[in-house]
């Protein structure tokens, strides 16, 4: 009876999977084509010092250009070296690996319109505050 069950739960899971896939590489296409097309230089103009916008405006380029933790630390870097705040990129590195605005569909999809929505916000704002907390602990110290 327990290989029933599990059959049933492999098919509907398969299912699942294949209604999602189109929606998944959509996604990650879409965000390869932000991130390729989002020139380094362009951030560096964007990011004019200011301690209010700079990590709102982190936060929010990270947000769209979404990627993966590692690509994050070496962009971020860079960024450091060219002069732009702490606070802008440790908001753009927390929104680029937080938040995905891009995968939102996707992320709809497989776990819920509701959850989606609120998961982004809260990882936007929590995107904002990280900066800030990691900009005053830094000089601090």
């Amino acid at each position: 009876m327990n290989l029933k069950k599990y059959k049933h739960a492999a098919v509907i899971t398969f299912n699942s999977f294949k209604m999602s896939f189109p929606v998944l590489i959509g996604s990650l296409l879409l965000i390869s084509l932000i991130t390729t097309s989002l020139p380094k230089k362009y951030l560096h103009f964007v990011f004019t010092g200011n301690e209010i916008l700079d990590p709102i405006l982190g936060a929010v380029i990270g947000s769209v250009a979404a990627g993966n933790p590692l690509t994050s630390y070496i962009i971020g870097g860079e960024l450091l070296k060219q002069g732009i705040s702490l606070l802008a990129v440790t908001a753009f590195i927390v929104g680029w690996v937080t938040v995905g605005m891009v995968q939102l569909p996707a992320e709809s999809l497989m776990l819920g319109k509701k959850f989606a929505i609120v998961r982004n916000s809260v990882s936007f704002i929590l995107a904002v505050i990280i900066a800030v907390l990691t900009s005053i602990t830094v000089s601090i110290v």
